[in-house]
Parts: C-alpha cells; structure tokens; sequence
C-alpha cells in the first residue's frame, strides 16, 4: 500500500471562493539615464582612476560610477520598510541592467507596497548612508504585475530639482521547472576593437518576452587580450533561460569590455534550450553577426562564431541515483518509526500531513466533502491478495468518506487490517476515475484525481499510457511525493517540460501537477505555514486544466450544474484519491 486516494468534483468551479494562494514572481530591474553625482566631484576621490597613455604622456580621468538598487517591502502591522535584497553592483554606466533577480511571494488580494532605492557606491561599506543617493520610485507589486506586459516604467524621484532619470521594473510569474544546466562556451576569431591590443570578450544572455522584449538573464566573466576566448563553465537554473520553455528563444550578445563602461559591441546570435541542451550529444557552432556591419558591407560573413563544448542538465550535475531498492520491513512496517506510515501517537505521518495539509486546500472545490478514498499497493484480508484499487473504509459499495478527518481515520484504520505490499501501480488507480470521468460530457463535474506515494512507480509505461488516455477526460492528476526518494519518474508525468506520450499518441493536454511535499515543510514544525506553501504548487495548473477542457468542449459556464446532490451510483467509486 504505497500511497493513498481521493477525487473531487468541481461542478461549482468558483476560483475566488476559496483562498487565494501566493505566486511566486520575479523581479528585474533596469534604469535609464541615472543621475551622475560623481561627475567633477572633489568629494569621491576614491572613485577617480587616472590611466598613463603611453607616447602621449597625457592622464585620463575616468569617473568609477557603481550602481546597485535595493528593494524594500513593507510590513503589514507596523508598516515598517525592510530591506528584502540587493542587486549586483554594475560599474561605469548610467543605464544598468541588473541581472540579479528578486523572487516575490505575489498575494492577488493584499497590496504589497514596494520601494527601490539607487545608489552609487563609494567604497565597499555595507551602510547605505555612506553611499551617494541616486533617486527611488514607490509602487505596489499589484501594479506591475497589472501593467501591460507586466512592465512598468517611472520617474526617479527624491532629489529636489535633480531629473534622476527612469526605473524599469519587469514581473514575470515562475514556472515550476526545477532543472539546472552546466555550459561552456568559448569564443573564434572574434573582431579585433581595442587598438592597442585585441579584444576583452564577455557573453550577455538575455530571454525574450510575450511582448518580443528581452531579459537579461546572466553575464559570463570578461576574458582579456584574446580573440579565441574560452569562458568558464557555469551552472545556471532552467528557470533563468527560459523559464521552462525549451524553445523560447534566447538571445546571447557578444562584447568587448571597456574600463569606462562602453563595452564595444562585437555581435549576436540567438538560440533556445532545447539547441543548447543538443550540446550535450554534439558541437554546436553559431555565428556571431553584427547588423550594422551586414547592412554596411556587402562580403560580411559575420564577426566570428561561439561554440558550446559542454552542457549537463540536472540529472548529470546531481549524484546519479537511478538504483531502485527493495524496501525493507521496517520501512514498511506502520509500527516501525522508520516507516513513512509510523503510526505515532505523538505527530501525524509523512502521509497525513500530507493529505490533510493537500486535501484541506482542495476540498474547498467539493461541495459536499464526502471523498471517496482509495488505496493501492497491499495485502487484504482474509486471503491476503494484492490490490491496487481498494476502499479505504473497507465497503466497496460506499467508499467515501466524510471530510479530510474521515479519509484519515480511514487510513488509520486500514494500516490496521492491510499489509503494505509492493510493486507500485498508479495506472489502475488512473483508470478507475477515468472511467467515471468519461461518463460526464456535459461538463457538469470535473474530477480530480490526488495521489500521495513515496515516489517509486513499477508500471510507468502503463500509467503514461493511461494518463494520455485521460487527457481527454474532464480530469485532472494532483501527485504529491512524500519521503527522501528521487521523484525522477513523477517529474517525467508532470509533462510541463515535455508533453507526456505514449506508444506515439501525446497527451490532447498536461492534467498532471507535481510537487514534492519535503520542498513544503517548515523546519520549525508550523504545519499551519506548510499548507500555506503547499497552496500555490498544488492547485497552480488546476484551473486553466479545467478551463481549457470547458473551452476545448464549447461547454459554456451557464451551462455547469451548481447542485450538490449529483452523485454516481453507490456502486461507482467517484474518487479523490490519495495513495497510502
């Protein structure tokens, strides 16, 4: 009995009659024409650098202008400004762009005030008061993330009589990809711009936009005096590139740098993950090409070309763990405290806390909280056969249960009376609400299917098979993985990275959400915050999964039943199931 289940319909689908969880967006930040305090300044003397031009016996001045913005959010009961984090510091230029980003909790009924702060950095003291103020802009998260495009741009301000110049604030909601990936890039025969030597090169990459803007996402280290440069490795999240889109496209800038910050532009060229990620199996060639010079010469071939000699995805950066291992007794033994199912006196187990934390978020979507509850992976009495599909409560004429405390009595009560007892199935469990699912066409219930397992699945061709047969079923699949297993194969069905298929048939759309409930647990034992957490993950793809359903049927919203008294017969299980 590797896990435990439950289904609800959401035939009264009201998204803002239940709580509203947290989005987790990202922040960039970039500014335009920065007020230049250090300018003939006799107070910065530490900003001025002098160079000696050799022949000339001339000295050039140049201002060190190092600028980093700082945000601040405000406190709900004292309305106090604290300071949430800071960029990297840019040097020599009035227009930065920031690559580092700052990742906000996005409540769509609070405001969620916000300050950011620009300074240019007269030494290296952590104390802002020691710094030269460059201007601020006031605005909540509500209004970014409410503008067109999710960008706004506003004025400078808090320098009386001084034009301080503009902020450009971007949000972008995250995606769920958790995958990371190791480049390498190196550079040939790259245009010549410094006169006295060759060239110092540096790559930009930038990821687009819906709107066809660009991002700045990550910039590698310079390397000096060469037109052959070879860049260091470096590990950057998925997330970063294309926040979880294999083909969006990635723009990758080429430059020479200067002391003064007018880095000499070399070229471009543009790519997508799923074409990097190729560099993992053969070597990959771009040409680098500047416009301006193809528009002006009529034999350009381009300004040089980048390689990429390396790229690791995730599953080759991190210990490799493909090896499956029998489970012990006193693993599966409730009685042992080693065992996901221990049944303490004291706590709830990995699998209640889990399914209440889960099915207390979820059952605000079932109108009359009575769950049919499911388990698979056991031994059942009297004569011990295994099932993969059987009533919690023990009556398959009437599986369900009433509200999430009566699913957990129903598990307690069957860790006394079942033996746990492996393989794993989850397709049985799949099929079983499908077929209930396939009896309602008019759109007047939309069942989800919630599965709590421990992570190993022993018919993964069978479920994929099964859940592309569900795709097109009004269902959805909510997984969650309990325990210090690898969930590699859970991931895999998530399919937000590549559409789940099988035997050559793609899923008709992606119904299955993972997330895995270790990620969601507070250290300190509030079970209260680690449902809060859980939230957002959890119902995340729930309501555009239904949405388009509805809209792929023509089913109209009118048209939705708002009874609560539908129900299968006794005889059918219409289940919210969670895998014990």
């Amino acid at each position: 009995m590797s896990g435990l289940v439950n289904m609800a319909s959401l035939a009264d689908f009201e998204p803002l009659a239940a709580v509203i969880p947290a989005t987790k967006v990202e922040i960039t930040v970039s500014c335009r024409n920065l007020l230049d305090r250090d300018t003939f300044s006799k107070s910065d003397p530490s900003n001025k650098v002098a160079f000696y031009v050799s022949r000339q016996f001339s000295c050039i001045f140049y201002i060190l202008f190092c600028v980093v913005c700082v945000l601040y959010t405000q406190t709900v009961a004292n309305r106090d400004w604290r300071e949430f984090g800071r960029t990297e510091v840019i040097d020599n230029t009035l227009n930065p762009d920031f690559v580092h980003k700052f990742i906000i909790d996005y409540f769509f009924e609070e405001r969620q005030n916000l300050r950011f702060d620009l300074y240019d950095l007269d030494s290296k003291s952590e104390n802002l008061s020691k710094h030269d103020f460059l201007g601020q802009m006031y605005c909540t998260l509500g209004e970014v993330v409410g503008s067109q495009g999710s960008r706004m741009e506003r004025s400078l301000v808090g320098i009386p009589g001084k034009n301080c110049g503009t902020i450009i604030v971007k949000a972008e909601e995250l995606g769920n990809c958790r995958e990371s990936v190791l480049m390498q890039f190196c550079g040939n025969k790259l245009d010549k711009k410094d006169f006295f030597g060759k060239s110092d090169p540096f790559l930009v990459f930038y990821r687009s936009n819906e709107d066809g803007t660009f991002t700045i996402c990550h910039k590698t280290e310079v390397v000096k005096n060469t037109l052959d440069p070879v860049w260091q490795a470096f590990k950057i999240p998925v997330r970063a590139l294309c926040n979880g889109d294999y083909d969006r496209s990635i723009k990758i800038e080429v430059y020479d740098w200067d002391r003064d910050g007018g880095h000499d532009y070399i070229g471009e060229f543009s790519t997508s993950y799923r074409e990097l990620s190729k560099g993992q199996s053969q070597f990959t060639v771009w040409e680098v090409l500047n416009p301006k010079k193809k528009k002006k010469k009529k034999k350009y071939l381009n300004s040089g070309t980048v390689s990429e000699f390396l790229t690791r995805s995730s599953s080759l950066i991190n210990e490799k763990k493909f090896q499956r291992r029998t489970k012990e007794n006193n693993t599966c033994n409730p009685s042992q405290p080693t065992s996901l199912h221990y049944m303490s006196p004291y706590h709830l187990n990995a699998y209640a806390l889990a399914l209440r934390a889960v099915g207390e978020i979820i059952q605000d979507y079932d109108s009359d909280k009575l769950f049919p509850a499911l388990g698979f992976g056991a031994k059942l009495p009297p004569d011990g056969h295994v099932s993969h599909e059987f009533p919690l409560n023990g009556n398959p004429e009437n599986p369900y249960c009433s509200g999430i405390e009566g699913v957990l009595e129903a598990y307690y009560q069957s860790l006394k009376s079942v033996r746990l007892y492996g393989p794993t199935y989850f397709s049985p469990v799949i099929n079983h609400v499908a077929r209930y699912a396939s009896l309602v066409k008019d759109g007047s219930e939309y069942f989800i299917l919630l599965i709590i397992s421990d992570g190993v699945i022993s018919d993964m061709a069978q479920t994929k098979e099964s859940i592309v047969n569900a795709s097109s079923l009004p269902m959805s699949i909510i997984i969650v993985g309990v325990g210090p297993a690898e969930f590699d194969e859970m991931i895999e069905l998530d399919g937000d990275e590549v559409r789940i298929s099988s035997r050559g048939r793609f899923a008709e759309r992606d119904i299955v959400q993972f997330v895995p409930f270790r990620d969601y647990i507070d250290p300190r034992g509030n079970h209260i915050l680690s449902m809060a957490r859980l939230a957002k993950d959890v119902l995340a793809e729930i309501p555009d999964q239904f949405l388009q359903y509805m809209r792929s049927r023509c089913i109209k919203p009118q048209h939705l039943s708002h009874s609560s008294s539908s129900k299968p017969p006794s005889t059918l299980v219409h289940p919210l199931q969670t895998q014990i």
